[in-house]
């Protein structure tokens, strides 16, 4: 099977969207990340994973040390979400990417498997030309290379 038989639709955002918003899309549709894109037609330059959105929100002396999580409750939550306002997606991403989890509408399934497991990404988007065609999710590649239960 071809990544352009299989690319579904997927919610995508700019980079210059607002980061708080994006976290809500990934939230509200249970999405483990989000495809980045900027320009017109809108082009694929990163995914940001909901860990580094999570990662954007927990202050880093709890990262460092987890056994802090324990003393923290609702309202450290909810302050610590306020380190999304008036950032952007821009802000959230990797600035030392080096590739972009983007494949060919003409790849096979195991090129585009053979990709997210080198990335560590959930997705892949899925490009033919300039048009972005969709998104290839880790559950649905799984559901194509796992034989029947």
């Amino acid at each position: 099977m071809l990544a352009r038989e299989i690319a579904e639709e997927y919610p995508i955002v700019d980079v210059d969207s607002d980061a708080l918003e994006a976290a809500r899309i990934m939230a509200e549709r249970g999405l483990p990340g989000i495809v980045v894109c900027h320009g017109s037609p809108p082009r694929p330059v990163a995914v940001l994973p909901g860990a580094r959105v999570i990662g954007a929100i927990i202050p880093r002396y709890v990262q460092d040390d987890p056994s802090l999580a324990r003393v923290l409750d609702e309202r450290d939550a909810e302050t610590s979400l306020r380190q999304l306002r008036g950032r952007t997606v821009r802000d959230l991403l990797d600035e030392h990417r080096e590739e972009i989890p983007v494949a060919d509408g003409g790849d096979q399934v195991m090129e585009i498997a053979a990709l997210m497991a080198r990335l560590r990404t959930p997705l892949v988007a899925v490009v033919e030309g300039e048009e972005l065609l969709g998104v290839i999710t880790v559950a649905r590649l799984l559901e194509l290379i796992l034989p029947p239960a």
